[in-house]
């Protein structure tokens, strides 16, 4: 299964509750965290609604190993 890297490039302060309780939900407490997930739909979802908070790399099965 393919995995998400995903990275905080901006910081929750100031936002929307929501998006930062999607931060947190994510894994990621600050700005330059990086978390990897499962390529699943809630991710994804979870990724489009931030995504001027984080930067996303698709990771094939070689190099999430």
């Amino acid at each position: 299964m393919a995995k998400l890297e995903v990275t905080q490039v901006r910081s929750g302060i100031g936002r929307k509750q929501n998006q930062r309780n999607t931060l947190r939900s994510l894994g990621l407490k600050r700005i330059g965290d990086v978390v990897v997930q499962d390529d699943r739909p809630e991710i994804r979802g979870m990724v489009e609604a931030i995504p001027h908070l984080v930067d996303v790399k698709t990771l094939t099965d070689e190099e999430g190993s």
